[in-house]
C-alpha cells in the first residue's frame, strides 16, 4: 500500500523540479518569517519534509533543529543526500511516533489537504498533544472547502475550509495568530498552542 498520497510514484519528477536544487522556492520567504519568531535552536517537526528543498533548508539556515517525516522513500532518501544527520522519519504522518518527542514548532507545508478528513482532524489533534506550550503550528491549506484532484498525482486533496480549520484548532488549544497567502496563492493558518479560551 502506497503511503505516500501518490508521490513515491512521481518521485522523479517531483525531485527533479519542486524538491530539486533548481525549486523555485514559491514559499521560503513565509517559511523563513515563521520560523525566525521561533527561538533559535529550538526544535521543529517537518511533516511532510520530501528532498528538504527548499522548505527545510530555510529552517536549517534559520538555525533550528529539525526532524523530518516522510512516507516516501525516495523523498527521504533524498532528504538523507541534502542534509546528512538531520534526523529524518520513512513514515506516513498518520502512523508516525514523531520520534517520540515535543516540538516548538510543527510544519505542515503541503501536506494536510492530502489526508482524508478523517485522518487531518486526528493529525491535528496529535500535533496539538506534541507541541510544547507556547508551541507554533504552521499549515497550509485552501481556505475554501473544496475537493481538487493533485496535479502531479491526480489523488483527491480536500480542503476542510478556514472556519473548520479555525474550530479544529481552538478545540485542541491552539488559537490562530495569523493568515495569509505566499506569492503561489498558498494559504497559510500559523496557530500557537495557549488557551483556548483566548482563540480567535
Amino acid at each position: 500500500m502506497d503511503r505516500s498520497n501518490g508521490y513515491e510514484g512521481v518521485a522523479a519528477e517531483f525531485l527533479a523540479g519542486r524538491g530539486g536544487p533548481h525549486s523555485a522556492g514559491v514559499g521560503t520567504k513565509a517559511v523563513r518569517k515563521w520560523a525566525r519568531a521561533l527561538p533559535r535552536g529550538a526544535a521543529v517537526l517537518d511533516l511532510g519534509c520530501g528532498s528538504g528543498l527548499p522548505i527545510t533548508a530555510v529552517l536549517i539556515e534559520e538555525g533550528l533543529n529539525i526532524y523530518g517525516v516522510d512516507a516516501a522513500p525516495s523523498f527521504v532518501e533524498a532528504f538523507r543526500r541534502n542534509f546528512p544527520g538531520v534526523p529524518v522519519a520513512c513514515e506516513a504522518v498518520e502512523d508516525s511516533t514523531f520520534f517520540g518527542l515535543q516540538f516548538d514548532g510543527v510544519l505542515a507545508w503541503g501536506l494536510i489537504f492530502l489526508l482524508s478528513p478523517a485522518e487531518q482532524r486526528r493529525l491535528i489533534e496529535r500535533v496539538a498533544r506534541i507541541l510544547k506550550p507556547g508551541g507554533r503550528l504552521l499549515m497550509t491549506s485552501a481556505a475554501e472547502a473544496l475537493a481538487w484532484n493533485d496535479a502531479m498525482t491526480g489523488v483527491e486533496s480536500r480542503s476542510l475550509g478556514a472556519d473548520e480549520y479555525r474550530k479544529l484548532l481552538r478545540s485542541h488549544g491552539m488559537r490562530v495568530d495569523s493568515e495569509f497567502e505566499d506569492e503561489g496563492q498558498n494559504h497559510y493558518f500559523d496557530a500557537v498552542k495557549g488557551d483556548p479560551a483566548k482563540a480567535l
